[in-house]
């Protein structure tokens, strides 16, 4: 019993260290971030009517889960504001409970006003359900999102090659900035 758990801890403490030496280059994040806004873009087209509307869009394109018994995740992507790159960001989240195995997904905030994104920008390290609660985003009937999702501050949506994902959170995730 000790090593699952030993393993996941170690699983969980690789995943969630910042590892400076193999992060990805600001050309390579921006690549990556196009390509998953041009997925999520296909894959909802209420989610692309929002996106146009919103003030920045905190984008994602390759968040990595793994766990056994305890698990962890991490990613980096870009803020976008305006279609550009306003700054990189890395999330991490850590978990504990019945988990095995790994998956790769996609995530997509939307700061719906200037001000949940100024306040978003102006954070040390924001905390997803602590500093902003987000709302995540479910289809309903032809493809549209909750009328009373929509209405919502900070929406999130997560994805993945195959659609949208469901029974997913944001909560616990911590937003870093990242120098490059």
């Amino acid at each position: 019993m000790i090593k699952p758990l030993a393993a996941g801890i170690v699983l969980g403490a690789a995943l969630l260290a910042p590892c400076d030496a193999s992060a990805a280059s600001k050309e390579e994040i921006d690549a990556k971030v196009q390509e998953a806004i041009e997925n999520f873009h296909k894959q909802s087209s209420a989610g692309k009517r929002l996106a146009q509307k919103a003030a920045g869009m905190l984008v994602f394109p390759d968040v990595v889960k793994a766990g056994i018994g305890i698990g962890g995740e991490y990613g980096e992507g870009a803020l976008i504001v305006r279609g550009k790159s306003a700054g990189y960001y890395s999330t991490a989240a850590a978990s504990i409970g019945f988990q095995l195995g790994a998956q790769i997904k996609s995530q997509v905030i939307l700061f719906m006003n200037q001000k949940v994104l100024e306040q978003f920008r102006n954070s040390d390290g924001w905390k997803a359900g602590v500093d902003g609660s987000v709302a995540l985003a479910t289809l309903g009937a032809g493809g549209e999102i909750s009328t009373d999702t929509i209405k919502e501050p900070i929406i999130g949506f997560i994805f993945s090659n195959k659609g949208l994902m469901y029974n997913l959170t944001f909560e616990g995730s911590k937003v870093t900035r990242i120098e490059r």
